[in-house]
């Protein structure tokens, strides 16, 4: 089967949209572990489930490197087919990037190339922006810059707050997430090939 790691730093709403859609058939794949760059909320759903977990703290280590030399050492024992940086909020570093180039894709809150960071969602409504959305990428060495996998909009509704809005495009990240990682599990989705673009 089809494994899958998927990387954390909250709620775990992303992971749950995994977890349900793989109980329910719908997603090809088992999610095999599941790491964290600090304790959080979301490493219940997998603990609950009997999956294994991991907490990788930056602090732990002299600097991002090492950090990220660890995490990856991590993940790979798992020896999952794909990665999934699901709300993981942490700019990974070359030494997470490279061992698992191009099978590590991060969800973020806007349609790249637009409104990469942090505050994506802030970033479209200060800009005056009408559509937004959510993106899925390989992940590469900059802030968002990766090739894009899959792309939904999200319209911006008169009078959406941050959190309004943020809210709105979770629901439709999360449905987009389950269908990539299913559409990846089957091979309908060649990584290798986006990479190449």
């Amino acid at each position: 089967m089809f494994a899958v790691v998927v990387l954390i730093s909250g709620s775990g709403s992303n992971l749950r949209a995994l977890l349900e859609a793989a109980d329910e058939a719908r997603l090809p794949a088992n999610i095999v572990g599941v790491a964290a760059d600090r304790d959080c909320p979301g490493l219940m759903f997998a603990v609950d489930r009997g999956i294994p977990t991991t907490v990788c703290r930056p602090q732990d280590f002299a600097n991002r490197e090492l950090w990220g030399a660890a995490l990856a050492t991590l993940i790979l024992l798992w020896q999952p087919n794909l990665v999934v940086s699901a709300g993981f909020m942490r700019i990974l570093p070359a030494t997470v990037i490279e061992p698992l180039y191009p099978r590590l894709i991060n969800l973020h809150p806007a349609l790249l190339p637009l409104y990469p960071g942090v505050h994506a969602v802030r970033d479209a409504l200060a800009d005056g922006a009408t559509v937004t959305g959510t993106t899925i990428h390989i992940v590469d060495e900059g802030v968002d810059t990766g090739p894009v996998i899959r792309a939904r909009e999200v319209p911006v509704q008169p009078g959406d707050s941050e959190s309004t809005l943020h809210e709105r495009i979770k629901v439709v990240e999360r449905n987009l997430i389950v269908e990539t990682v299913a559409e990846i599990a089957r091979d309908q989705i060649d990584l290798e090939e986006i990479a190449r673009r």
